[in-house]
């Protein structure tokens, strides 16, 4: 069952003095089904943080649809999209968006407080998943004092705590060292694993491979598709590595 549809995403902008239009996205149309892990990938320029801002309902197209578990995020009004936002997405940062002056487990908290949740139900939740990303020990610290894969980990435990339809990662590998990389991407096959439905934006091959599908974009729009089927990472890696050579070189791609 699909749980995100994107139908013909638009996206124009006018320059300052409303001269020139950008098209950054032209025609976006696909679906991520429940449970699933997706990765897109695309140059600079290609339309990925437009798109994901979009999903995230930070910003609005200029036409199309974007339908999450049965409801269109652009006709959502103003005053109900935090609240959806906060019960249905997940988010992971490159930068992981941790606040310094809060501890790790106040950082995690962040969202259930601002839902009102129960501190008895958030205990509860947190205990559960800080044993499963292996922070329990580094609650009480704060972000200063950790190391940067240890700040993702909580990063993705904040994501994980409201129980949310759908993880959005913006580049969660950026800037980790290649240990905290391999961990990292250890860390969301465990979790897609277990059911979570992930889509994660990078640029990283090595990222990207652990999906079970890639999607290419550029100019606007996706315009190639790569399934996982029964490939190992090693051979999802090889077939993304050749489709961004044809890429850059002007090659056909079939």
């Amino acid at each position: 069952m699909s749980i995100l549809n994107v139908n013909g995403l638009k996206k124009v902008y006018s320059t300052r003095l409303g001269g020139n239009k950008v098209e950054a996205l032209r025609n976006v149309t696909f679906s991520v089904e429940e449970g699933e892990y997706v990765a897109i990938m695309g140059e600079s320029g290609s339309g990925k943080t437009t798109l994901l801002n979009i999903l995230a309902a930070l910003d609005r197209p200029t036409g199309g649809c974007v339908i999450l578990d049965g409801k269109d995020l652009v006709t959502l009004k103003d005053s109900a999209i935090a609240a959806f936002r906060r019960d249905n997405l997940g988010f992971v940062f490159q930068d992981f968006n941790l606040l310094d002056t809060f501890t790790l487990e106040d950082n995690i908290y962040l969202p259930l407080v601002l839902a009102g949740t129960h501190h008895k139900e958030m205990k509860r939740r947190l205990d559960n998943i800080a044993k499963k990303l292996g922070i329990a020990e580094l609650l009480k610290k704060y972000p200063y004092e950790v190391s940067g894969g240890q700040k993702q980990r909580a990063a993705v435990a904040r994501a994980l705590i409201t129980g949310p339809r759908l993880i959005l990662a913006d580049e969660p590998t950026g800037a980790l060292d290649s240990k905290s990389t391999d961990e990292m991407l250890r860390l969301f096959a465990d979790i897609n694993r277990g059911g979570q439905t992930i889509l994660m934006v990078t640029h990283s091959i090595k990222a990207a491979s652990r999906a079970g599908r890639v999607l290419f974009l550029g100019d606007g729009e996706v315009f190639h598709t790569l399934y996982r089927g029964n490939d190992t990472d090693e051979q999802m890696y090889q077939k993304i590595s050749d489709t961004l050579t044809l890429i850059s070189t002007g090659g056909d791609i079939k």
